[in-house]
């Protein structure tokens, strides 16, 4: 059984005994003194402060709405929680990652395609939540808002004291970390011990690498991950001969103190690592730069994904409200409040600041040369994190083909029934045709 009927019948069942003990949920309800409720849910803890700030203003400025937005812990396991009990918030902010793509496959979401604010959107980003639909839908479901980029952390002042230019290709990228090493230096970091780490560069050699939708390809029968991602495990592996003895045995935190302390000249890491290691080393000059995968600079792709976008719910019984409430949060004001605290890449077009340290990408991120993270289109139990791991630890020659293999059996194990989906749907739009 799909992913969505599986939701709605438990939905269905809930929602019964709801009914039969007044418990439904409310959206856009009155409020005593005569003003439209909208209440926003959020998945970001840390960001609220900035929330708390931006909702203070928009009560200020609005006589007839009022808005609420909180920030709860486990804040995704609470909105599945309220999903089933069919107690819907009137908007909610979450990442583009694959919640984002089961809560749009089970219909939860509006279609916002008619809100002034979609066409100011980098394009990038818009492409970015139309791939991670599992089947194709006319319209806009989401309003991205703040992104994040990932790619190779470099300390600034050790590449200006030792004359070290910041590489544009991947034989530029070797033979500067051969330079590094022959100097002395550790040319990276990994702490590959928390397996999640393997998935940071990963990601930023497989938007370089592979197409954007590769994921949704191998879904439709047109390739496998073991004819796309040959070039990615190679790569990865190849980091191995330029850092520490044995990243299995290190952590994050390691990592990031290792850094810190100029135990290497680069660690390949996304830019929300940088606030740990400045609390090492707060004075430390850390830059970033894309990763480069490629032959030709030409052909790299900055490893960028939405941090943060809004949703109305199709819930929603003021759409007109949930509409204000998006056009306040898109005023370039209110934006900036947010990038001001937490950091990051706007989505809408405009005359934003990019992060010093983000400085190097912007070439990237102007013209549009972003791809997401593909590991945003992997189920979690599938736990690929894990499989880069033993990939990593496995010296034998046929080390890759097996690894390649897995992930083919692995993801048509846990992906099933969203393939068979994704299959009807062709097979439906070809005999339409």
């Amino acid at each position: 059984m799909a992913k969505r009927n599986i939701f709605r019948s438990v939905a269905a069942v809930l929602a019964f005994g709801m009914c039969m003990t007044g418990l439904a949920g409310c959206g856009s309800e009155k409020r005593a003194d005569g003003k439209t409720e909208i209440e926003v849910v959020s998945y970001k803890p840390e960001a609220v402060k900035a929330f708390e700030k931006i909702e203070k203003r928009f009560n200020e400025t609005h006589d007839d709405i009022h808005l609420t937005i909180s920030s709860p812990n486990e804040a995704m396991t609470i909105l599945k929680t309220r999903f089933i009990r069919e107690d819907y918030p009137d908007i909610i902010a979450i990442g583009g990652d694959i919640n984002y793509s089961n809560f749009l496959d089970a219909d939860l979401f509006d279609d916002i395609s008619d809100l002034d604010e979609v066409q100011t959107v980098k394009q990038a980003y818009l492409d970015m939540d139309k791939e991670l639909e599992f089947i194709p839908k006319d319209g806009t479901y989401a309003l991205p808002y703040v992104a994040n980029a990932a790619g190779i952390l470099y300390n600034k002042d050790l590449f200006e004291e030792n004359g070290w230019k910041v590489p544009t290709t991947w034989q530029e990228f070797t033979a500067l970390c051969d330079e590094i090493k022959q100097s002395g230096t550790l040319p990276l970091y990994l702490g590959f011990k928390d397996t999640w780490t393997c998935l940071a560069p990963w990601n930023a050699l497989a938007v370089g690498l592979t197409d954007s939708d590769t994921c949704n390809q191998v879904n439709m029968g047109n390739t496998t991950f073991s004819d796309t991602y040959g070039p990615v495990a190679e790569k990865m592996r190849a980091l191995l001969d330029y850092a520490e003895k044995n990243p299995y045995a290190y952590g994050y935190n390691d990592a990031c103190t290792a850094f810190a302390r100029g135990e290497s000249a680069m660690y390949p890491i996304g830019s929300y690592a940088i606030p740990q290691i400045k609390s090492v080393n707060p004075d430390m000059n850390i830059g970033s730069f894309t990763f480069p995968a490629n032959d030709e600079e030409s052909d790299n792709v900055l490893n960028s994904g939405i941090d943060l976008q809004f949703s109305v719910m199709k819930a929603c019984k003021n759409k007109e409200a949930a509409y204000e409430v998006l056009k306040y949060l898109y005023e370039d004001e209110t934006i900036q409040i947010y990038l001001d605290d937490q950091g990051g890449i706007a989505c809408k077009d405009g005359d934003f600041a990019i992060p010093e340290t983000l400085e190097d990408m912007r070439p990237y991120i102007e013209n549009n040369r972003m791809a997401d993270y593909q590991d945003h289109h992997y189920p979690s139990e599938m736990s690929v994190d894990a499989m880069i791991q033993t990939f990593l630890l496995d010296t034998s020659d046929n080390a890759q083909e097996k690894f390649l293999k897995k992930f083919d059996s692995d993801w048509k194990r846990y992906n099933r029934d969203l393939i068979r989906k994704v299959q009807d749907y062709q097979k439906e739009q070809g005999d339409a045709q």
